[in-house]
């Protein structure tokens, strides 16, 4: 069975590949290191949300794109069922993803369920910050927020967070399981329009 994080990492590859880029434009592209786009392709590294999300955005590529194959446009009457246990799934070392409504382009809205495995600050290279406003809301077990700025907010089942996630935060399970979360990020970035896509 083919890893999420490798999935992923060929999605990318297939992607810079029907473009015409090299690793070296997809690097400029990106803002990302030519290193970290060959380790993510391969399957050697896996990206937090504040890096995949403006990876996607720098490209002209929606979010969706980088975990669907085949994704098609959000409409007036769009209705995207994603079943239980089929969401696109990519892990991290501090979290695992699950992609909802990832074949849906042009959302504004980027829905996730999550799996929170961090414990500790230490377990982050550092505080995850992206533009944009987030909604967090525990489904099991329990979570604490870290803000850069030292403000600590515990969240137990059922309790909800909205906040800017520009401001730095990481998210820690605080019960004996690993907590689960929904997670509703607005990019507040204007969705890619097919003729960014060249």
């Amino acid at each position: 069975m083919t890893s999420p994080r490798l999935t992923l990492g060929r999605r990318l590859k297939q992607l810079r590949k029907e473009h015409g880029w090299t690793l070296a434009e997809t690097a400029r592209r990106s803002g990302l290191a030519t290193s970290t786009i060959s380790k993510v392709e391969r399957g050697q590294m896996s990206l937090t949300y504040d890096r995949f999300v403006p990876l996607a955005q720098n490209l002209g590529l929606d979010v969706g794109a980088l975990f669907a194959a085949e994704t098609r446009a959000f409409e007036r009457d769009t209705l995207a069922v994603t079943p239980k246990g089929q969401a696109e799934r990519y892990d991290t070392p501090t979290y695992v993803y699950e992609m909802l409504a990832a074949g849906v382009s042009h959302k504004q809205m980027v829905p996730m369920l999550g799996r929170v495995k961090a414990r500790v600050l230490e377990a982050f290279d550092d505080f995850i910050r992206h533009v944009g406003e987030e909604f967090l809301l525990v489904l099991e077990g329990s979570v604490r927020v870290l803000i850069e700025d030292g403000r600590t907010v515990d969240l137990a089942e059922g309790d909800s967070l909205y906040f800017n996630s520009g401001l730095g935060h990481c998210y820690l399970s605080t019960g004996t399981e690993e907590a689960q979360i929904l997670v509703v990020c607005w990019p507040n970035a204007p969705a890619p329009s097919p003729e960014n896509r060249s």
